[in-house]
């Protein structure tokens, strides 16, 4: 009969008394009403409420989550789902479990991932915080498809359908709201066929507050899409300082500079420059130090960058490293040279700060890019253990083994 089943309609679930039966009800009414072979599954998250017995009592089957969290009952509720397809909704009766037909339909057609979409559908009045409704999904869905190329227009829909066993092939980890957005990120890296579809959302049924707590779960989304594009997080800023910094202190680097009459740039601003060069490049080498960590471990799907990660070897990395070093060495044994003609007396502060702040900048970026080298390189260090059995016996010690008196049981 397990085999027989196409549907589980997944529901998390914490004291949810109020609007739990309600929100099975409807589901078994979908499923007689469609005709679909399919259960109502909840993922209890350890409720106080009564929330197991009246899941059970309207003929749901109940599976009980230790791991607090809304993507740890969710994860645990897929595991245990026996339906080829599962469509996940909140158990609070804001979204329409009458009405699942669209999403089943695109499951069916070969998608993989059926997004709703609740901008296209519709929200009730009440149904949605002005806070979210037009700043706080709005924003986290564009910064989505910017970081990571997806073409879904509302990233947080709690009410999505997905072939199983693809979701489960992506190994999502996170177990607290930013579930809801790791499944969208690995599923687009992942190129699963994704389609969206309209729903509503209505004012859910319940008279308590929400779990969702807005700054809160709107940061760890946003945490988690940040540390998810090292190349948005490190990467871009870092290569736009780099340039900023070298073309600044390379226009600097000879005089100051008028841009008006009475308006001049000069060593002040040739030291921000620097302190561009320094953080452009450190950013730049948590990009890779990132990227290579989180593609070597599975948190982020390989691609064709990651050849240019690998030909960066500790010893590429350490000739640039004594490069730079070698040019802050010499200007800054040039400086002192040029200190020790003068007597070691007063020097002219305009022109002898600008090769200091030259000497300074490439002698620590040098040693910054030779540690980054060398804290890149540890991630390539195999992690398998050798255990004993697959140790070689030389050939003496065999037979000394074999010699040995054997304890009698």
């Amino acid at each position: 009969m397990a085999k027989a089943i196409e549907l589980t309609i997944l529901m998390p679930c914490l004291n949810e008394a109020e609007t739990l039966a309600t929100c099975i009800d409807k589901a078994q009414g979908f499923l007689a009403r469609a005709g679909v072979a399919g259960e109502v599954l909840v993922a209890d998250n350890g409720s106080t409420d009564g929330s197991q017995d009246i899941a059970l009592a309207h003929g749901a089957r109940l599976v009980r989550v230790e791991t607090r969290g809304y993507g740890a009952a969710l994860a645990s509720g897929i595991a245990a789902a026996r339906g080829r397809y599962v469509i996940m909704g909140d158990a609070d009766d804001s979204y329409d479990f009458e009405h699942l037909e669209p999403f089943l339909e695109k499951l069916r057609a070969g998608s993989q991932l059926v997004m709703g979409n609740r901008f296209k559908g519709g929200i009730a009045p009440g149904a949605m915080p002005p806070l979210h409704r037009y700043l706080g999904n709005p924003v986290l869905s564009f910064i989505g498809r910017l970081f990571f190329g997806s073409h879904i227009g509302d990233f947080h829909c709690g009410l999505r359908g997905f072939e199983r066993e693809a979701i489960l092939a992506l190994n999502l980890r996170t177990t607290g709201m930013e579930f809801a957005s790791e499944m969208v990120v690995k599923a687009t890296q992942a190129d699963l066929d994704i389609a969206e579809v309209p729903t509503t959302l209505s004012p859910d049924g319940r008279s308590r507050r929400p779990h969702l707590r807005s700054f809160r779960d709107g940061w760890r989304h946003l945490r988690f899409l940040l540390l998810f594009s090292p190349r948005w997080l490190f990467l871009y800023p870092g290569i736009a300082l780099l340039v900023i910094g070298l073309v600044l202190g390379g226009v600097l680097l000879r005089g100051p500079i008028h841009l008006t009459r009475t308006v001049e740039i000069d060593i002040h601003t040739f030291l921000m420059a620097a302190m561009f060069i320094i953080v452009g490049l450190q950013a730049i080498s948590f990009a890779v130090i990132g990227r290579r960590f989180a593609s070597r471990y599975g948190f982020i799907p390989k691609s064709s960058f990651d050849g240019v990660l690998e030909a960066l070897t500790l010893e590429r990395v350490l000739l640039g490293a004594v490069l730079l070093v070698a040019i802050g060495m010499g200007t800054l044994i040039w400086g002192v040279s040029v200190w020790a003609s003068r007597d070691f007396g007063p020097l002219d502060v305009n022109s002898s700060m600008r090769y200091m702040i030259l000497a300074m900048t490439a002698l620590v970026a040098g040693l910054q890019l030779g540690m980054s080298g060398f804290m890149s390189s540890m991630i390539n260090i195999p992690l398998q253990e050798r255990r004993l059995a697959d140790v070689p016996i030389p050939d003496d010690q065999m037979s000394r083994r074999r010699d040995l008196p054997k304890k009698k049981s």
